[in-house]
């Protein structure tokens, strides 16, 4: 599934977009400027003063190009009995005063939110994007595990301790996986060789892997928005590996010491299975053996129709949430697409919650009682989580929809090529061809998923966000047939 990607180009309908998103973020309640006294106690935040220096391991950061909030670094070595994974994650709670102004609006905002005209972050950017982030050749405190693996990518031993480090390279995903392609060294040489043997753990747990292509709304220097529609790369999901490792080992520290946080998600019922299994026999890609994570896993990237199976699939991954213990360890602690019990704990300068993780681990980690703050203020982080999870999604669902309504405001009264991606009733959830366009329209009769299907664009409304199709009549191409275009 290539990258695909459909400008709104300067002009009437760009300026109504860059009014509704400025709107929504209003509506939202999810302001870019923080309070002066969140920002003044974040300027004078001095961090952590580790006694362990590891400025002598060259760790490097992977993350998307032009990235400012680093809050992982990694450092991979053979042994002879397999590998040693350092992940370093930035240090948060040594620069966030329990209580403060900071992390009040921490707990308000909950999560960093991605815009379209700009990122809404969870910390004052001097936290967030320079002192606490882990920039490329700079002195930084940093919370680090460090991983014994054997040959199979199976974690033997494992700690966490704060220490000073200082983070070589800022890798981004595409120039990284280039290099990899090209057979060239450096410090991600070993990521994919780990990242296949974790993967396998993966499988061998009964676990499920639902690698989505992104969409984002990026814009550009003229000031023009863009829907981008990408698969992640290679080297994407082997780094993903690192973060569910990491996740999984706080977990059991956590369960270990009777308190914490678990990131939990129910395993699907057998009607959902039921279900999903006649999406994909609709679709003519039927799974008809093995768990759905490897029948997930056997798809075809290149295969038009797995994107399809892929969103139906997505009814699979569906009830997440936090679960909170003190005292006693909950007997079904297990996240079901990871197949195991999970926490975050990888990303603080972004999400609330890893805070909480990291400071408890931390403290069992080393032998130390955890901070009463930490336990006391346990049971207000699902309900926190929850609200500003669904201010993303809301955030991130109006903000597609306006520039999808921008991109065809100008289409309005032609004629499209589109995919029948799903069928809902009487309607059918539609994938255009170009602009990069997924939107519900009528179900033309006799329509099955994977034919392709002609439509007229009725109405546009970038304010509401809203886009009306009409099927063209005759306009039906069974999957599989030639086009008479």
């Amino acid at each position: 599934m290539p990258q695909r990607r459909s400008h709104v180009a300067p002009s009437a309908a760009q300026t109504e977009l860059a009014a509704t998103l400025a709107e929504l973020r209003d509506t939202l309640d999810a302001p870019t400027v923080f309070p002066p006294d969140v920002v003044a106690e974040a300027e004078r935040a001095t961090g952590s003063a580790p006694e362990l220096d590891l400025r002598d391991i060259p760790f490097a950061t992977l993350d998307p190009a032009g990235s400012r909030d680093l809050d992982q670094a990694f450092h991979l070595e053979r042994t002879t009995a397999g590998y040693t994974v350092r992940y370093a994650i930035a240090d948060v709670p040594g620069f966030v005063t329990p209580g403060g102004a900071v992390d009040a609006e921490a707990r308000r905002r909950g999560q960093t939110l991605y815009a379209a005209d700009g990122t809404i972050p969870l910390h004052p950017p001097v936290l967030s994007e320079d002192r606490a982030s882990l920039l490329a050749g700079t002195d930084r405190p940093a919370l680090v595990w460090t991983f014994a693996l054997d040959e199979s990518g199976e974690v033997g031993d494992f700690r966490l301790e704060r220490a000073l480090i200082r983070s070589r390279a800022q890798l981004d995903y595409a120039t990284a996986q280039t290099a990899l392609d090209r057979g060239e060294g450096g410090p991600a040489a070993l990521l994919p060789e780990i990242g296949a043997l974790r993967l396998d753990l993966e499988r061998q747990r009964g676990g499920a892997s639902l690698n989505l292509p992104d969409e984002d709304v990026v814009r550009a220097e003229d000031g023009s928005y863009a829907i981008e529609r990408r698969s992640p790369l290679p080297i994407e999901e082997a780094n993903a590996q690192l973060s569910l490792m990491t996740g999984m080992a706080a977990a059991r520290l956590m369960l270990d010491a009777r308190v914490g946080i678990l990131r939990t998600m129910p395993e699907p019922d057998d009607a959902a299975f039921e279900t999903f299994r006649l999406q994909t026999v609709a679709l003519g890609r039927p799974w008809t053996a093995g768990t759905y994570g490897e029948f997930l896993r056997s798809l075809d990237r290149e295969d038009p129709l797995t994107l399809p199976v892929l969103e139906a699939a997505s009814s699979l991954f569906r009830g997440a949430g936090y679960l909170v213990f003190d005292g006693t360890a909950p007997a079904d602690a297990v996240q079901a697409a990871i197949a195991a019990p999970y926490a975050h704990a990888t990303a603080p300068l972004r999400r609330l919650v890893d805070r909480w993780s990291l400071t408890i681990c931390l403290a069992v980690s080393t032998g130390v009682p955890v901070p009463d703050w930490a336990r006391d203020s346990l049971g207000e982080l699902p309900s926190l989580m929850q609200e500003s999870g669904q201010r993303a999604s809301r955030l991130a669902s109006a903000t597609v929809n306006a520039v999808e309504a921008a991109l065809l405001t100008p289409l309005v009264g032609a004629e499209l090529d589109a995919t029948a991606v799903e069928l809902r009733g009487e309607r059918a959830m539609i994938q255009l061809a170009e602009p990069a366009v997924t939107a519900s329209a009528p179900a033309p009769v006799g329509v099955k998923p994977g034919d392709r299907v002609r439509v007229r664009v009725v109405r546009a409304d970038i304010a509401k966000g809203e886009v009306e199709f009409e099927s063209v009549a005759g306009g039906v191409t069974p999957r599989g047939s030639r086009s008479s275009s």
